[in-house]
């Protein structure tokens, strides 16, 4: 495939998920909204840190996970159907099992823990025990549908990635309304309604990919090199699989048992801020793996580091780009969308998308590292830090420290982790880990503290409303475009995005 083909596929499927993500933002921002209302503070909080204990036990398999992804790509890049076949069937096998194994230990621990060590009303830990019973099922059936995912993405088809995503989130939407009226407990109600929108979810995927792939269809494959050659990739990766749930789930369980559930509600709003506006660069980058992938599969070293390099600093920008208005107006922003405003909630969506931008700037370069299949430093430096975010927050709160503690400390390990995967890719690819502080981390951070200037501005001299709130949006976003233009982008990356332009104002009609 060219690079002209790769280019334009990369760009349908970045606008196919673009609409995808506006569509579900909308729908999930206002469907927060109407579930906070419908449950309350206290029981959005024990849903958000129920939900956390059950996604824990996907240490065991998010690192599987990845393994998938990579070997469907790998083998695609190849051109190999009969190898594509054989993994697809591999890795269906392993996640039924490992789903019904999950299901077994944690519904033998889980329930006692939730009584007797997280801080939970008493008279709602039976009602938080049910949550949890429908939390790990929906975790088992996310799990057994990974490779029916991973199958739609390693064939680059993001339309019907994008239309069941749609269908999800309408689903999502309608529950919401279904859970406003209800008369029964509304906190059990909703963790049955969302079970429910991933079964049919896992429906649709697992129709499709029947229908157009015939890799996806299941033979019973027992290949014990492939099985071996999997695992030996997804235990290393285990590392940083254990390292991010830790990170993100475990300090919720943390903050939960130090605090209580109205910091695990304000944490779970700030992570669905940090979700929506996170979700332009993720899409971005669900359109751009593959490619990654695939290029150093096919042992086209230039486009493999091309790819990384420019699609990673277009990721940040826009990540940066989006985040900056609700930095500048998060108090206001938050007043409008919930009306009634957790206490932390502010902080913790101003940390929390420092943080998202933070990570933007490694996000081509963990899909580079991964593609290389040699991974066990990667793992064992980056896992390993990112592992001691658990361990730190445990004793900053244990010694007193405010919740907020938690977040810093993770911002603190992402730029460590930033450096040492620099350090990694000059094994495969001539980078200076100098050059790029200075000419993409240097000049973001200079963007950003020129954008919250001229915010600064607005602030002091219109009184807090909707107007401030508009007016600060568009000078922060021309202030930021402005300088992300001359100060990030280099003249090749302007000049393509002009003629891109271009191309768009004079396209003929037809």
């Amino acid at each position: 495939m060219t690079t002209s083909s790769n280019n334009k596929r990369l760009a349908i499927n970045t606008m196919l998920l673009y609409f995808r993500m506006m569509l579900i933002m909308a729908v999930s921002l206002f469907t927060t909204r109407i579930v906070l209302n419908a449950l309350g503070i206290i029981d959005y909080g024990i849903y958000t840190s129920v939900g956390a204990l059950a996604a824990t036990f996907g240490i065991i398999t998010g690192s599987l996970t990845v393994a998938v992804s990579r070997y469907l790509n790998i083998e695609m890049g190849r051109g190999d159907s009969q190898n594509m076949s054989n993994i697809f069937s591999t890795s269906l096998l392993i996640h039924v099992t490992l789903a019904a194994l999950i299901l077994l230990l944690a519904e033998s621990i889980a329930p006692w823990f939730i009584a007797n060590k997280m801080t939970i009303p008493g008279e709602r830990i039976e009602a938080a025990i049910g949550v949890f019973h429908c939390s790990i099922l929906t975790f088992a059936v996310n799990l057994i549908s990974i490779p029916y995912t991973a199958c739609i993405i390693a064939h680059e088809n993001m339309k019907v990635y994008a239309y069941i995503s749609i269908v999800e989130a309408i689903l999502t939407l309608l529950f919401a309304y279904l859970l406003s009226i209800t008369s029964y407990d509304k906190l059990i109600v909703y963790a049955v309604l969302m079970m429910l929108v991933v079964l049919i979810k896992l429906s649709c995927y697992q129709f499709y990919c029947r229908q157009h792939y015939s890799e996806s269809r299941f033979r019973l494959v027992f290949d014990r090199k492939l099985i071996k050659e999997m695992f030996g990739f997804a235990s290393w990766n285990m590392i940083g699989s254990t390292s991010v749930i830790l990170s993100d789930q475990g300090v919720n369980i943390l903050l939960n048992i130090f605090c209580n559930p109205v910091v695990n509600a304000a944490r779970g709003l700030a992570m669905q801020v940090n979700q929506a506006v996170n979700s332009f660069a993720q899409n971005f980058m669900t359109a751009l793996n593959p490619q990654i992938t695939k290029s150093f599969g096919a042992g086209d070293l230039d486009t493999y580091q091309k790819t990384m390099i420019h699609g990673g600093r277009f990721a940040m920008s826009l990540l940066t780009l989006l985040a900056l208005p609700i930095l500048v107006e998060t108090k206001y922003i938050l007043h409008l969308w919930l009306g009634e405003v957790p206490d932390y909630a502010v902080n913790f969506v101003r940390l929390i998308l420092l943080f998202a931008i933070s990570e933007s700037m490694s996000t081509t370069f963990i899909t580079g590292l991964l593609a290389t299949g040699k991974i066990m430093k990667l793992q064992l430096f980056v896992g390993g830090c990112r592992l001691l975010n658990f361990p730190l927050s445990y004793l900053a709160l244990l010694i007193g420290c405010n919740p907020e503690s938690t977040i810093v400390i993770a911002i603190l390990l992402s730029q460590t982790n930033l450096l040492i995967r620099l350090h990694l890719l000059k094994e495969y690819i001539p980078i200076s880990i100098k050059e790029f502080y200075f000419k993409v981390v240097l000049k973001e951070i200079i963007v950003i503290l020129i954008s919250l200037m001229a915010s600064l501005f607005i602030i002091q001299n219109i009184p807090i409303g909707i107007i401030r709130l508009i007016t600060c949006t568009i000078t922060t976003s021309i202030v930021c475009t402005t300088c992300l233009w001359f100060l990030v982008c280099n003249k090749e990356e302007r000049i393509y995005i002009k003629e891109k332009i271009r191309n768009i104002i004079l396209k003929p009609k037809l």
